[in-house]
């Protein structure tokens, strides 16, 4: 087994380890989610940080970790007889985001309780896990079966296994620690929830500091275990104020005006439900123990509202978190003891503010996180040149305008590819998955997963005499055994065609634009689809937006749109095609669709609206299914874009029908246009 990273050579980073630290001295805080970009010791710290959680006493020989001293009366290695318990190191247990879900909650042996009777249970990563450390990496790219098997878990404290009748249950409470890159996709709101604090972290900008992590690095590397012997009296010291901590922790006192204090901050921010304050008050107690005091201070409130609120407040789900400080500073102050307000939150005497705390001040980045698009506005800009004119000299793009902010986004309706598809589990199109309603019955092909216990039973029944059979149970052999096949939902990959040239430069109607591709992508982001972005405008196509999870990175760059120019659509759809060959390559079984945004003009080169119709042919003759959302305004209508709907095999629909109720029929259209082509 390789020698962990020691937790205290770890450089900076403060916010993070003590986020770690909190939930070592008080497992009730709820976990830790680590948000930020990659190579910033995310892993290295949350591994480091078993070896300093304390020895768990364990019954001999329970795969299921019952502590002595009251064991699980439900344990499936139970019951336990009174016994001397043993100790064991606390465990980190990794769960891949590509775990099946018997990996993660255990597998039955279906043929032995058929044909036997016997409850032959194999744990999975959850059993591991009780009592101990559960770690996700990459925690956002988890598939959404096993986010719900995390979320029952961590809400009831036990991990339940059914599989046709037959049913196992475990104890499994587990400190649930994850890490994301938030560039590769947010996460679910129900998971983030579960997750008792968040940290921000960042690469330091410091050079003094960046040597010094290279160089110790680099020393760890050469030789881990000397590395980690200089650091043995350090992690010595820390293991030993955290055993402190954690004796002290149930003398530290909440007093009511403590919890005043908490609640006007969770009021104020306005997080949803009552977790909040729940978790403010574990972690305030928390800090109060690591800072060895016996009473929680003004200023530990403030420092677990800023690690325990900014993922809760409510907000759009394209803001990035963060909380207000001036705002949290004035609702302490406001919500603080009346009798004594010389030392409530104001700088001044108590250098002490709240302990050492393992340093950082739980600041994340971020932290003003309320975005004002209308900031965008500043004023009117002037009219476009007429598209005919060629671009002004010295001017990129020719008539470039300033962003503009986009409109009220609004609910649409789903959008879907038609046919039946094999892609990551999603809420946008039909697919066969592991989860969803049955649909029929197969061989299995290596380990069966989900039984057909009918087809099961209908194959086994004839051979029962030939089999000798003489009791009640069903003899059952591996060529009975039948997998049920299931229907349900995918996510696709919706790439975005946002025509940006001056025919769309209006402001009114570019906000109109940007407010639907807004309402869009917030659809996307709740089906779980990938997005991607492509523009065009002057003289080209841009890719504003490879495929990616990050459904926020696609609306920030939309937010960020300038527009003006000539209309190459030719280019955008070519550099759409492109886009999607490549996307095949990476992930074939992932389906896409094509959501161009145009009024359906091309200008610029020779026969512009010949080559698009030929670009749009060229995604129908690989069958994409494809949306044209038609921006052409005013009374004269060209009616362009309906020509592209049909040159690309898909269907066009207007602005406004994108908002109104009659889009409704349009996952029908796209249907039939698919089925056309």
């Amino acid at each position: 087994m390789s020698t962990p990273y020691p937790f205290t050579a770890i450089v900076g980073q403060d916010d993070l380890r003590l986020g770690l630290l909190l939930n070592a001295v008080s497992p009730a805080v709820g976990g830790v989610l680590v948000r930020g970009e990659k190579g910033t010791a995310k892993s290295t710290a949350v591994r480091a940080l078993a070896a300093l959680m304390p020895e768990v006493p364990v019954v001999p020989g329970c795969r299921f970790s019952c502590d002595p001293g009251s064991p699980d009366p439900a344990c499936p290695d139970g019951p336990h007889a009174e016994a001397a318990g043993v100790s064991r190191p606390a465990r980190t247990v990794e769960l891949p985001v590509g775990a099946s879900e018997d990996r993660l909650v255990g597998a039955l042996d279906i043929e032995r309780a058929l044909s036997e009777g016997v409850k032959a249970f194999e744990p999975g990563l959850l059993a591991d896990a009780h009592r101990g450390i559960l770690y996700v990496d990459e925690v956002n790219l988890l598939h959404d079966h096993l986010v719900d098997l995390l979320l029952d878990a961590a809400a009831m404290g036990a991990s339940y296994v059914e599989r046709e009748g037959v049913s196992v249950r475990h104890a499994a409470r587990f400190l649930l620690v994850g890490t994301m890159n938030p560039e590769e996709g947010e996460l679910r709101p129900q998971l983030l929830d579960r997750f008792g604090l968040t940290v921000e972290v960042s690469a330091s900008r410091d050079t003094d500091e960046r040597v010094e992590v290279v160089r110790r690095r680099l020393a760890y590397d050469d030789d881990p275990e000397g590395f980690a012997a200089r650091w043995a009296e350090e992690e010595g010291a820390l293991r030993e104020r955290i055993a402190a901590a954690r004796v002290l922790l149930p003398r530290v006192v909440l007093s009511d005006g403590v919890l005043r204090q908490i609640a006007a901050t969770c009021a104020a921010f306005e997080v949803d439900g009552m977790r909040a304050d729940i978790v403010m008050a574990r972690t305030a107690t928390a800090l109060a123990a690591w800072a060895g005091r016996e009473e929680v201070t003004a200023d530990d409130v403030r420092q677990a509202a800023l690690l325990a609120l900014p993922h809760r407040r409510r907000r759009n789900p394209f803001d990035a978190p963060g909380l207000d400080e001036d705002k949290l500073d004035q609702t302490l102050d406001e919500a603080g003891p009346q009798e004594d307000g010389s030392d409530d939150d104001d700088p001044g005497p108590g250098p002490d503010g709240g302990g050492d705390g393992g340093g950082g001040g739980g600041v994340p980045p971020q932290a003003d996180g309320d975005r004002t698009p209308e900031a965008s506005e500043g004023g009117d800009t002037p009219s476009p040149a007429p598209e005919s004119a060629p671009d002004a000299p010295g001017r990129p793009t020719g008539g470039e305008q300033q962003p503009v902010a986009a409109a009220e986004p609004f609910r649409t309706k789903m959008l879907s590819v038609p046919g039946l598809g094999e892609g990551a589990a999603g809420r946008r199109s039909r697919a066969r998955t592991e989860h969803g309603r049955t649909t029929g019955a197969v061989r299995p092909q290596g380990a069966l997963t989900k039984l057909h216990l009918a087809a099961t039973v209908q194959a086994a029944a004839p051979h029962q005499r030939a089999r000798g059979r003489s009791g009640r149970g069903l003899v059952v052999r591996r060529d009975d055994l039948r997998q049920a096949t299931r229907e349900g939902r995918e996510g696709n990959l919706v790439l975005f065609v946002v025509d940006a040239s001056g025919s769309m430069a209006a402001r009114q109607r570019m906000s109109a634009v940007k407010g639907a591709v807004l309402s869009l992508l917030l659809d996307a982001y709740q089906r779980r689809d990938k997005v991607g972005l492509v523009t065009f405008r002057g003289k080209e196509a841009d890719v504003a937006l490879p495929p990616t999870s990050s459904v926020d990175a696609a609306a920030a760059r939309l937010e960020s749109l300038p527009t003006g120019g000539r209309t190459p659509l030719a280019a955008g759809l070519l550099k759409a095609h492109d886009v999607l060959r490549v996307e095949r390559l990476r992930d074939p079984s992932r389906r896409p669709l094509l959501v161009v945004v145009t009024d359906g003009r091309a200008t610029g080169g020779p026969e512009p609206v010949a080559l698009a119709g030929r670009a749009g042919r060229l995604h129908r003759s690989e069958g994409t299914a494809s949306v044209v959302v038609d921006c052409e305004s005013g009374y004269v209508r060209l009616g362009l874009a309906g020509e592209l709907a049909r040159e690309l095999g898909g269907t066009a629909v207007t602005l406004d029908e994108l908002r109104a109720d009659s889009i409704a029929g349009l996952v029908k259209d796209v249907t039939a246009a698919g089925r056309a082509a």
